[in-house]
């Protein structure tokens, strides 16, 4: 089963994956979609003022080919990227816990001190593929919060579930839930 959407002028088939034996996501995978990457780079971008914001951060690992091309298309020198894990070559990580709804066990969140201190006293864009319960989102906002700067912004190619609700959220496309027949849910 696959659903079809239009996305920054677009067309794609997305998959319908298994969440619950009641509800199925449509897999929106910008890895190795080069041309739907940089379309959707320059959407967000579109909306997005520049004067908003001094840095983009997002989490590892679904978008870091997005984050890399709105810097690339906006002329920022310098992104965040939140790790799965803590590296050899952070210095006194921070960290945060999150539960996505396309993860199966709880993730930690981590930013080494050398980015902390360039976050801090800084505006801040979020910048997701997908956001769904918000709970990644969350977590970024608690590791901008822990680090000192302050979130002005929060950015999405697709939203679905609770996210179509959120306030000050800038999203391209409405995402819809599914049944396990492949019908969206109402």
């Amino acid at each position: 089963m696959t659903y079809t959407m239009e996305i920054a002028g677009l067309e794609r088939q997305l998959p319908l994956c298994p969440v619950s034996e009641e509800l199925y996501i449509a897999a929106f995978i910008l890895f190795g979609d080069a041309e739907l990457t940089t379309a959707c780079a320059r959407e967000l971008l579109r909306r997005i003022p520049a004067d908003s914001y001094d840095y983009m951060l997002t989490a590892e690992a679904k978008s870091i080919g997005l984050i890399n091309e709105m810097a690339r298309q906006s002329g920022a020198k310098t992104y965040f990227i939140a790790r799965k894990g803590s590296k050899v070559y952070m210095r006194d990580p921070i960290h945060v816990s999150v539960r996505s709804i396309t993860t199966l066990r709880q993730q930690d969140l981590f930013l080494g001190a050398d980015d902390c201190e360039k976050i801090r006293g800084r505006r801040i864009l979020i910048v997701d593929d997908v956001i769904s319960t918000g709970e990644s989102l969350h977590a970024l906002e608690k590791l901008v919060e822990a680090a000192g700067g302050t979130v002005t912004g929060r950015a999405a190619v697709l939203a679905e579930g609770d996210a179509l609700e959120m306030k000050g959220l800038t999203y391209l496309g409405r995402l819809p839930l599914f049944n396990a027949d492949g019908t969206p849910k109402a």
